[in-house]
């Protein structure tokens, strides 16, 4: 009987850790049409996005200092072409946990901190990718931008260059945790025409929606 009942014990925190496992992928797309050709190369400029918890978590660029960490449902990051998926391994966090994680690093990533070649969309999943399964992100990945300069004048215009009137928004979404989207400000004494005209990574695609994490606020400063 007594062996019996560790057994059931057993078992059922096993069961508890696996119910809190979830994948971690690394979500690959195309910022432009020449990599067709160099991908079998190993070069190419790509966007990337970490799969957690039913969710993709990117950085982009905006002009604003707070969070360029946005949400998007996996494999459809608006303004992009997926290309493929790469399997990182398996976590066991709450995804709760994984909530304040984001919440923390999105503290880190503020979207005028954004720049394409020292600190980029790639080096933000390869933060990620380090935080949470000790492990980089394969090296082709962000192979252009160690390059350096090459990245800029292969670009398309239109992904260097992107101006919307847009700044992130904060919102309540459906589990009470506040995101935010993509939304023209109204009567802001400190924005005129002029700065709402800001930078953003391209978002063309309006059957995607973006929202953007709210960082943690740090609760305990010392005097």
């Amino acid at each position: 009987m007594g062996t019996a009942k560790v057994s059931d014990s057993s078992s059922g925190n096993r069961s508890a850790r696996n119910h809190n496992e979830t994948d971690v992928i690394l979500n690959v797309y195309d910022l432009t049409p020449y990599n067709n050709y160099t991908y079998w190369f190993g070069f190419g400029i790509y966007h990337s996005g970490i799969e957690v918890h039913g969710k993709e978590y990117g950085f982009g660029a905006h002009d604003f200092p707070i969070s360029g960490v946005f949400e998007v449902e996996p494999r459809s990051c608006p303004g992009f072409i997926y290309r493929c998926s790469i399997s990182l391994g398996r976590i066991n966090m709450l995804s709760s946990e994984f909530r304040s994680f984001i919440e923390d690093v999105a503290s880190e990533y503020h979207g005028d901190t954004y720049h394409l070649i020292s600190k980029n969309c790639n080096h933000f999943t390869d933060d990620m990718a380090l935080r949470l399964m000790g492990k980089s992100i394969p090296g082709w990945v962000n192979r252009m931008a160690r390059l350096g300069s090459l990245c800029s004048c292969l670009l398309p215009e239109s992904l260097q260059v992107t101006k919307v009137k847009e700044l992130p928004e904060y919102h309540d979404i459906e589990d009470g945790v506040e995101s935010a989207s993509t939304s023209t400000p109204r009567d802001s004494p400190e924005i005129d025409d002029t700065d709402q005209e800001k930078h953003l990574f391209s978002s063309n695609d309006g059957n995607s929606e973006i929202s953007f994490i709210k960082e943690a606020q740090g609760c305990c400063k010392m005097p």
